[in-house]
């Protein structure tokens, strides 16, 4: 508590302030006897130096208590001032202003996605999903890169991502998603074991330079890990003995509104005509041109190329590939 009430000039200055009011109150009222209004009128008049008369004429014990508490009101106003002033030119003022703000915005998030970590990993998904239009708080603290995050007006959280409070700003326990992407394992490892206790439901993706953090990271709670060095090695062999495949691949972008060829439709999303139907019924070919090349299960198990008389099963998800305008009509049909 003590801690709490003196970590800066400006709680100094309020604690001191109310100290000396208290102080005066307390004194004309158990020392000379005043009722509270006396009491409360002489402090009042007394620690704002206002020069109005005495409520009665002063003994020498009450000059002398007078004449102290003028003094230690002086000063402390004087040093209430100067905080005062210094809590403004410093900015930490505008900085309290700007963090309650970007607060009151992410209380209203429902279902957004938090990155911790705005390193390499971290601005790509960034661009991945305010491509996709999703909502996202950045967790950082590397002050730099928060004036840069302000600057491009993205909601943001200055801190330590691996710790309860944290998260919690960043509204953990309302979001669908997080990503961590933290150059540290054991970080990782941190966030993703305290993002699961916040909330059971969230889906967290999680980075890992070291194979044997895998594991580790996947039974602390971390629904996906992904190894970017492993990815990029991987990718590169692959350039050579299948180049053309993975070249075609590579074509397959899902970027965002107009450049999309890959799709995610959820099931439950689909007018309830359909729940139960199947692929054949949904007639996604004829409606909008895209053609449906894998189905995930709720147990999420995935089809690949699935069959036309598939059930369209409440829980699933259907992967659809088209030309960008199919998937912006897609888009628009459902």
């Amino acid at each position: 508590m003590i801690k709490l009430i003196f970590r800066s000039r400006l709680h100094k200055a309020l604690f001191l302030t109310t100290l000396i009011f208290l102080l005066g109150l307390l004194g004309y009222l158990l020392l000379f006897d005043y009722s509270f209004i006396d009491a409360l009128y002489m402090t009042v008049i007394t620690i704002a130096t206002v020069g109005f008369g005495e409520v009665h004429p002063f003994s020498s014990e009450e000059k002398v208590f007078t004449i102290f508490l003028i003094i230690s009101s002086l000063f402390t106003f004087g040093y209430a001032v100067s905080s005062f002033s210094e809590y403004l030119i410093s900015g930490e003022l505008f900085e309290q202003l700007k963090i309650k703000k970007v607060q009151k915005k992410i209380e209203q998030l429902q279902g957004h996605t938090i990155v911790c970590g705005y390193g390499r990993n971290g601005k790509q998904a960034l661009t991945k999903l305010t491509d996709f239009r999703r909502d996202v708080v950045i967790i950082e603290k590397d002050k730099e890169l928060i004036q840069h995050l302000d600057g491009n007006r993205i909601l943001n959280i200055e801190g330590d991502a691996t710790t309860d409070e944290i998260l919690l700003k960043a509204g953990i326990q309302k979001a669908e998603n997080l990503i961590t992407a933290l150059p540290s394992d054991a970080d990782n490892l941190f966030v993703v074991l305290t993002a699961r206790q916040l909330n059971k439901e969230c889906r967290i993706i999680s980075r890992a330079s070291q194979e044997s953090s895998y594991s580790k990271l996947k039974i602390a709670g971390a629904d996906n890990v992904i190894m970017p060095d492993k990815l990029g090695g991987a990718h590169m062999a692959s350039l050579v003995v299948t180049p053309d495949v993975i070249e075609f691949v590579d074509r397959l972008t899902i970027e965002g509104d107009t450049t999309a060829n890959l799709e995610e439709v959820a099931i439950d999303s689909l007018p309830e005509e359909y729940i139960n139907k199947t692929i054949l019924d949904l007639d996604l070919r004829k409606k909008t041109g895209c053609t449906v090349i894998g189905f995930k299960t709720n147990e999420k198990e995935y089809i690949i190329n699935p069959e036309a008389s598939l059930q369209l099963t409440a829980g699933g998800n259907l992967i659809v590939l088209g030309r960008p305008e199919q998937i912006m009509k897609l888009r628009e049909l459902f």
